[in-house]
C-alpha cells in the first residue's frame, strides 16, 4: 500500500509546476486536499490533487496537464497529511514546483491573471471582482471542481459552462514575463538557483529563466511572492517556444524550446530532458520511430526541426493531411518549421504548436490515479 501511495504521488509530482509555458490552471493546494466529498476519505489527502488533475485532462481532451498550485504555508506541518506526503510537498516547494504563500488566494488569482489560466476553487471570489472583472465576465475562467459520476467534474461559478478557458496574459503579465527575475534571498526556488531548502540534496529540478514563474506586484513593484522582498531585473527574458506532441488525434505532451535548450523527440530519447513518445505508440509505430527521431531547435527565433533517424519524417505544411502535400524530411536534413506545420515521425504521430494541432479523437485518459490504491479511491454513492 505504501509503496502504491509512493508511485502515485511521483506521478501527480509530474503534474505539478511552476512554468508559465506549460501551467494549464492555478489552484490553492491547501484547499483542493480538503476536498473530502471526492473521495469520503481522511480530512486532508493529496491524492484529490491527483483527482482534480485527471478531472482537468479529462475536461481539456489532454493528457499530462500540469497545474500551477500555491501552497500555505502551514500546509508543509499539517497534521492531516501523512508524514509522507509533508515530505512530498516540502520538497515540491524547495524544488520551486510549487509556491509557498501565507495568503495562498490572492497569489492565485493574481497568478491566473497575469498567465490568463483558468481557476480551479470552490471559494468565492467576489471580494476581487473589482481588481479582476474577468472573474464574472468569462465565466469558464472560475471553476469549482465537485464530485461526478466519473470522478470529479467542473461547475462554473458564474453563469453557464463549465468547459476550462485560458484568456490572454494580462499587460502586466506580458511586460514581467519578458524581464529574468533574481530574488536576494540565498536559494530562492523560484528567482535563485533553486533547490535551497531542507530538500537541496534531493532538487530535480533546473530551472531555465524562461521557466521563471510570474513575479508578484506589491505597490507596483516586482516582489519574490515567497519571500516578500523586491526583485532585482536580470536581464531580458530567453526566447522560447511552445511545442507538442499529437498521437492518435490527442495532444499527450507540450514540451519548451530555448536557444540554449533543443530537444530531442523519439521512440526513447537517452538525453536528459528528451521527450518519450513510447508510451503512446502501437508496435508499427514503435519500429519505425527511432529512439532519438527528431531534433527541434530555436534559432533567432525560429523553431528548426532536424531528422536524427534512420527511416526520415515528414513536414505537414499549413497542418494538410493531403499526402500530396507532405515534404519528406530524410535523415540528417533541417528544416524550418513554419507557423501552421507539423512534424510527422510516422503516421498519427505529430508535433507542432499546441493551437494549430487538430484534436477531437475518443479521449482515453492517461490517469497519474492509475497507481492509486483501490481503498483511497472510494467514490460517494
Amino acid at each position: 500500500m505504501r509503496f502504491e501511495i509512493s508511485k502515485v504521488l511521483d506521478a501527480i509530482e509530474g503534474r505539478v509546476c511552476t512554468d508559465p509555458s506549460l501551467a494549464r490552471a492555478v489552484l490553492d493546494l491547501a484547499e483542493v486536499i480538503r476536498y473530502q466529498d471526492l473521495d469520503g476519505g481522511r480530512p486532508a489527502s493529496l491524492l484529490r490533487l491527483g483527482m482534480v488533475i485527471d478531472a482537468l485532462a479529462r475536461e481539456l481532451e489532454e493528457d499530462s496537464v500540469p497545474v500551477y498550485a500555491v501552497v500555505h504555508r502551514a500546509l508543509l506541518s499539517d497534521a492531516d497529511l501523512t508524514s509522507n506526503e509533508r515530505m512530498v510537498v516540502r520538497r515540491w516547494a524547495d524544488d520551486g514546483l510549487v509556491e509557498v504563500l501565507d495568503n495562498p488566494g490572492d497569489r492565485m488569482v493574481e497568478v491566473a491573471d497575469l498567465l490568463g489560466l483558468p481557476v480551479l476553487t470552490r471559494v468565492r471570489t467576489d471580494g476581487l471582482r473589482g481588481r479582476y472583472p474577468w472573474l464574472v465576465e468569462q465565466p469558464g475562467r472560475v471553476l469549482a471542481p465537485v464530485p461526478g459520476a466519473g470522478g470529479p467534474a467542473f461547475v462554473a461559478h458564474v453563469g453557464g459552462g463549465h468547459t476550462p478557458v485560458s484568456g490572454d496574459r494580462s499587460p502586466a503579465g506580458v511586460k514581467l514575463l519578458s524581464r529574468q527575475w533574481r530574488c536576494p534571498e540565498p536559494g530562492c526556488a523560484l528567482f535563485g538557483g533553486g533547490g535551497g531548502g531542507s530538500f537541496a540534496d534531493l532538487a530535480r529540478v533546473e530551472r531555465s529563466p524562461a521557466a521563471q514563474p510570474p513575479p508578484s506586484l506589491r505597490g507596483g513593484a516586482p516582489t519574490c511572492p515567497r519571500h516578500g522582498v523586491r526583485l532585482g531585473d536580470a536581464g531580458p527574458r530567453p526566447r522560447s517556444e511552445v511545442l507538442a506532441v499529437r498521437v492518435g488525434g490527442l495532444i499527450r505532451r507540450r514540451f519548451v524550446l530555448t536557444e540554449d535548450r533543443p530537444a530531442l523527440v523519439g521512440r526513447a530519447p537517452d538525453q536528459a530532458g528528451g521527450i518519450v513518445l513510447g508510451q503512446w505508440l502501437n508496435d508499427e509505430a514503435r519500429r519505425w520511430i527511432s529512439r532519438s527521431h527528431v531534433r527541434f531547435e530555436l534559432r533567432v527565433g525560429e523553431v528548426i526541426v532536424t531528422d536524427v533517424s534512420t527511416n526520415g519524417s515528414g513536414i505537414r505544411p499549413g497542418g494538410s493531411m493531403a499526402e500530396s502535400d507532405r515534404v519528406p524530411l530524410a535523415p540528417k536534413q533541417s528544416r524550418v518549421v513554419a507557423e501552421g506545420d507539423m512534424v510527422e515521425l510516422y503516421p498519427g504521430v505529430q508535433i507542432g504548436r499546441p493551437g494549430e494541432l487538430p484534436a477531437g479523437a475518443p479521449y482515453t485518459p492517461n490517469s497519474v490515479m492509475a497507481e492509486a490504491p483501490t481503498m483511497a479511491m472510494r467514490l460517494p454513492r
